[in-house]
Order: structure tokens, then sequence, then C-alpha cells
């Protein structure tokens, strides 16, 4: 199923999206949330609800998941080729060779926007805001330790998202990450979740981002460093992850950064992210002042 929390005369519904349109639930439904968190008998139990479908563009889609209990966590590094692009242009923050493991760090959850909403923008907190597209995966059941093998029993889906980073503020706080990657409402995240039955090959997925209909970033989930699997294997040692989690995966290669010469975004960019057989983005960025008292 492919399953998204959209707004309906001004209150948001979980739905349920098809290739001809989108069945909403009543607003009595549990949330996306809920059902995540619910287990498959949770995912079960909305097939029965489902009502008339109506056209997509009759709704408004909005971020799919809004109770997040801890950080977006993210996968820095994870293809190679991005890795390379990048090297000398971390202002003294090179490693010293490739990652033996994932390169892991977090977001905070007000980051998340909808797919089509505003990436805010604000010259104030940093000169370099910068684009990643990416897959992201959804746990759909706790677990701590978890094997590779076992690693798919713990995933409800997939969704895209867009890890707008700000980079001068990325180098400033001692090489930590959190600070240039947590700014309010700049990480676009959906358009839906694409539960795990829907996707014949996780590694056959082609990534993309366009600015302004150039594109920026294209290449294959084949080409990641590790693996999902062993992504949430090493995440997961000694840590629970909890179903409702988002885990990011890594970009590709062709971030601004890495540009010669550079390509940061702009007031009015439109900034397009695209995952085959996972849906779209489509943002644009909007001044919006973040750096103020509030």
């Amino acid at each position: 199923m492919r399953l998204a929390t959209v707004l309906v005369d001004g209150k948001e519904h979980l739905a349920a999206v098809y290739d001809h349109g989108v069945a909403v639930l009543p607003a009595s439904a549990p949330t996306l949330d809920d059902v995540v968190r619910g287990g498959p008998e949770a995912l079960a139990a909305i097939r029965h609800d489902l009502g008339d479908v109506v056209p997509l563009s009759s709704v408004q889609l909005v971020a799919p998941l809004r109770g997040f209990r801890r950080d977006i966590l993210c996968t820095g590094w994870n293809y190679w080729d991005h890795f390379e692009e990048s090297s000398g242009k971390r202002e003294g923050q090179d490693p010293a060779d490739r990652p033996r493991h994932p390169t892991f760090f977090t977001k905070g959850p007000d980051t998340v926007i909808g797919p089509h909403d505003p990436i805010a923008f604000d010259p104030a907190i940093s000169a370099k805001w910068d684009y990643e597209a990416e897959v992201a995966l959804v746990i759909g059941k706790d677990g701590r330790s978890i094997p590779e093998e076992r690693a798919w029993e713990h995933v409800f889906g997939f969704c895209v998202a867009n890890d707008v980073s700000q980079r001068d503020l990325q180098r400033r706080h001692g090489g930590q990450w959190l600070k240039g990657k947590s700014i309010d409402a700049t990480m676009p995240l959906g358009p839906w979740i694409t539960t795990t039955d829907e996707i014949d090959d996780p590694y056959a997925l082609t990534v993309r981002c366009l600015v302004n209909g150039e594109q920026l970033q294209e290449a294959s989930t084949a080409q990641v460093a590790f693996r999902f699997e062993r992504i949430i294997a090493e995440l997961s040692w000694g840590m629970t992850l909890r179903a409702g989690d988002v885990i990011l995966t890594g970009t590709p290669s062709g971030i601004g950064n890495a540009r010669e010469p550079q390509v940061f975004l702009q007031p009015g960019d439109e900034v397009v992210t695209e995952v085959s057989g996972l849906g779209e983005l489509r943002n644009r960025v909007v001044a919006r002042e973040l750096s103020s008292y509030a």
C-alpha cells in the first residue's frame, strides 16, 4: 500500500493512494503514525475502512508522519561517489580513509515539512543551503541489535526525503553535524509511505534531485556503500529502534557544496526530489525569518 496523510476541509485524514486516485478514510480512523506503530493488525484493519476513490488533486498532501518520538536518524557518506566528491572541501574535517562503518547523525524533528511545503530560508542563519536527495526507511517494529538477515522484518516502508543542509553551520560546531542539519522547516518528507511489499528490489531505485528543472543528482540505490540491512543492524546495535523512527540512507554525488562553482539554494528555487517507485517531492525555497526570538 501507499499511505498518506492528507488535508480535507482543514482536517488531517489517513488515505490510501492508488494510481488512479486516493481513498480518504474517515476522521475517526487512526493516524498514519498510529498505523505504523500498530503493526500488521493496524494495517489490516484500515483495509476495511477505505472510502471512495477521489482524484489526488482534490486533497492536499502533508508530511506523512507527525508524532516523532526522537530525532530523524541519518546516514552520511553512504554513496562513495558522494564521499569522494567532497574530498578536500570539508574545511579540515576530512576523514583519512573511507569509513569502514556507516556514519550516523540526527536531525531535529521540527525540520520535517510536507511534500509540497516551502523550504524555509534565512540568510542570517546560513549562507550555504544545500540539497540532498535520499531514500528514507520507516521503522515499523521495535528492535535492538537486529541482525542483517532480519532487518526487513522491522521496516514498515519507504518514503522520499531531502536532507537540506546548511554547510557552514555543519562545519562550525566542532565537526558535529547536528546543528547544520536541524534548521526548522527544511526537510521535505513524503509524499507518502510505500510499504515494503510494494517494492520488488530496494536496490533498483533511482534517486534524483532537480533544482529549477536542472538535474543535479541521479544515482541507483545499487550504488550505496552500506546496504540498508547493514545500516539497520549497525544503528540498532545496543540501541533500540522504535516503530515510527525514520532513517535517512544517504545522498548520492552532485551536492552543491562539491560543485565547481558551488551551487546553493536561493529563495524562489524549486527543488524536486524523486525516487522511482516512491514518488516525488516538489518544494519551493521561501524566505522566512528563523533567526529572531520566538
